[in-house]
């Protein structure tokens, strides 16, 4: 069902948008929401941590001399590997996590994954103070935890979220990385200034626990199996959705179709190029501003905050705005997707070029900051389009995505610890030119094969699965069998 036919329909909710509590789907947002956030948190903590543990520290002795001390003396290609060995394992459960979120719950693999994550952030300084081996194997398991989370969020959104209200759905509840993010660079940052390093993991660690127990209490994996939605607000999504209440059984996914789909690399190529600069911003910020701009620790983690906050606040409007133009019938879905991804690019490339040839403190890090945020307008192309693509096998497809955008966060790290291995800031403009240059490349491969329509390879797999579909006709009982792409149509009745 398109998302104009969509919005016709209503949810028999009689309360304003706003208040999103009489609304389960916006619980499962906000759930997702601070999911993302509680989970961003764990992640970057270390990317301002270990500008702390690395840093001399002057220190004065009783007998009045002044002298320095350093938690760690990692070169900075060591601290690139640390940084960067968290997605060697983010990679490693990607697809997997797509397959198994439609198997056993996406709702279940997420909580258990987020949990494992938990548990790992708590260990983290055991672990540093163990050696780099340690910290990084614990990186690594972290990666592989956390990297179930956004096929798994994809499985949700594939139950819950509306076509008229997806982009949105979506994209509030990643607001919570950014959210997470700027949470963990102000955070971190404050407590190792004042008490230690070690502080933050334990902070986010108990957060992690208080997250995991309550979103087990109060998400299920689909609106038929929550209890406390209304007959209404589950009806309307089940229209929306064209799903059939009981559906059940594993999916089959075209792979053929899949790995050979035009639209399908123009995502993988957009997700590895806004990664790139994405990921590298997310764990090197902190230690570009400290290096070539001479920030202390305390003022890196606040002001690398600022491209996130950004960021966060922009997905809002490019959320509803893309939502708004389909509605609206102002643009098609797949104009919409390339409008918004393509000009993202370009804007992005254009902000990290100048503020890289620049680079004065207040102009370079306006322009990063406003590249940053730009960044919301891609993730209203690209990061939404597995839905678009197949909505079935969305989860699948966020996982090979989101692969390619993990492959770009493991290389990212490594190359920027080895451009700037003397912390000069001709190094530096050497890697914010290479971002710029890969946005560019993204920009032209997208706005070739980007689609925002069902795909015929998800459609001919939705033919061979025939569901029954019972009902009533002038009181006799009847059953017919519809193919599934007949139901994602919206219903349209054969008989």
């Amino acid at each position: 069902m398109d998302a104009k036919a969509s919005s016709e329909l209503s949810d028999g909710i009689d309360a304003p948008r706003w208040m999103f509590w009489k609304r389960r789907r916006y619980i499962v947002v906000l759930m997702a929401f601070l999911g993302c956030l509680v989970m961003y948190a764990m992640r970057v903590a270390m990317s301002i941590a270990v500008v702390a543990m690395t840093e001399k520290r002057a220190i004065s002795f009783q007998n009045g001399t002044v002298g320095y001390e350093q938690a760690f003396d990692w070169s900075s290609k060591v601290r690139g590997n640390i940084l960067s060995s968290f997605f060697w394992g983010y990679l490693v459960t990607q697809l997997p996590a797509g397959v198994l979120g439609n198997r056993l719950g996406a709702t279940n693999i997420l909580g258990i994954g987020l949990g494992f994550t938990t548990v790992l952030t708590l260990l983290t300084p055991l672990s540093a103070y163990g050696g780099v081996s340690w910290l990084i194997g614990n990186r690594i398991l972290q990666g592989m935890a956390q990297g179930v989370a956004l096929p798994c969020l994809h499985g949700i959104w594939s139950k819950w979220a509306p076509p008229s209200e997806r982009s949105r759905m979506v994209l509030i509840s990643l607001v919570g990385m950014f959210a997470g993010t700027i949470l963990a660079m102000l955070v971190t940052g404050a407590v190792s200034k004042r008490w230690n390093w070690e502080s933050a993991f334990y902070i986010f660690g108990v957060i992690g626990c208080i997250w995991f127990v309550a979103f087990f209490l109060m998400i299920h994996p689909t609106p038929e199996q929550d209890r406390t939605i209304s007959k209404a607000e589950k009806e309307f999504i089940i229209k929306s959705l064209g799903n059939v209440e009981g559906q059940s059984g594993g999916i089959k996914h075209p792979w053929k179709g899949i790995l050979t789909s035009k639209p399908v690399f123009a995502i993988l190529v957009s997700g590895f190029c806004q990664s790139w600069g994405f990921y590298n911003m997310l764990t090197q910020l902190p230690s570009f501003l400290k290096d070539a701009l001479h920030f202390d620790v305390e003022h890196s983690g606040s002001i690398a905050a600022l491209p996130y906050l950004g960021m966060g606040l922009m997905l809002n409007v490019s959320g509803y705005l893309a939502d708004w133009f389909q509605i609206k019938g102002i643009l098609t879905t797949t104009q919409v997707r390339r409008y918004f991804n393509c000009g993202s690019f370009l804007v992005q490339a254009t902000l990290t070029i100048i503020g890289a040839a620049i680079l004065r403190s207040i102009p370079t890090i306006t322009c990063l900051t406003l590249a940053v945020s730009m960044g919301a307008f891609a993730w209203s192309g690209y990061l939404v389009n597995h839905l678009d693509l197949s909505s079935k096998s969305a989860g699948v497809l966020m996982g090979i995505g989101n692969s390619a955008s993990t492959i770009a966060g493991i290389i990212a790290p490594v190359v920027t610890g080895l451009l700037t291995s003397n912390k000069s800031p001709d190094e530096w403009r050497a890697v914010f030119y290479i971002t710029a240059g890969l946005q560019l490349v993204g920009l032209v491969v997208y706005w070739f094969w980007a689609s925002g329509e069902l795909q015929p390879w998800s459609v001919e797999v939705q033919e061979k699965e025939r569901v029954k579909v019972a009902g009533t006709d002038g009181g006799r009982q009847f059953e017919r069998n519809l193919s599934v792409v007949d139901l994602e149509g919206g219903l349209k009745s054969k008989y």
